[in-house]
């Protein structure tokens, strides 16, 4: 089955990294289908059904996303709390994410040196996305860690961009 990339980006066209991502993830239409929750709910009324369809259509789940305020931008967070509903992804009944992979792929404004217990913010990036690992968790789903960019705000080259949108498909290679 293919992988859902779930896109959360609030301005794309702008991105350096993100929007290179989703470049190299468009070559492989067979592999990957792209959903741009900010383009298809600019609106945020997020259809609950249509999403929770899609999401049982495919094989892994992954959201990719910048890194705001140490956490997601607000519409993937409404999207998790909209379509990851008792009764389809938890609870008694809802086993609908039981067993898939799901990962995370973000791009991180600061440098990798600051999200260290010795840095700047004292934590970890593995930290401040404990939420994520414990939320897949939670809905019995396979969490396979997180896929990272740092330093996006730091003009990154070309050459560095290009090598991390490689990079990115290789560790969806290996979910």
């Amino acid at each position: 089955m293919k992988t859902l990339v779930v896109i959360a980006h609030p301005n794309i066209e702008t991105s350096v990294v993100n929007k290179r991502w989703v470049e190299e993830l468009k070559k492989y239409p067979e592999k990957y289908t792209i959903h741009e929750i900010y383009k298809v709910y600019p609106d945020a009324k997020i259809d609950v059904e249509k999403e929770q369809k899609l999401v049982e259509s495919h094989g892994n789940l992954i959201f990719q996303f910048p890194i705001f305020w140490f956490n997601c931008p607000p519409l993937l967070k409404q999207w998790l709390d909209d379509v990851f509903a008792y009764g389809w992804a938890f609870g008694s009944e809802g086993d609908k994410l039981e067993g898939r992979k799901l990962a995370l792929a973000v791009s991180a404004g600061i440098k990798n040196e600051d999200y260290s217990e010795s840095g700047r913010y004292q934590f970890t990036l593995e930290q401040i996305l404990v939420p994520f690992k414990t939320t897949a968790i939670y809905c019995k789903a396979d969490y396979r860690s997180f896929f990272a960019f740092y330093g996006a705000e730091y003009e990154p080259s070309e050459s560095e961009i290009e090598k991390s949108a490689h990079d990115y498909l290789q560790f969806l290679k290996e979910l």
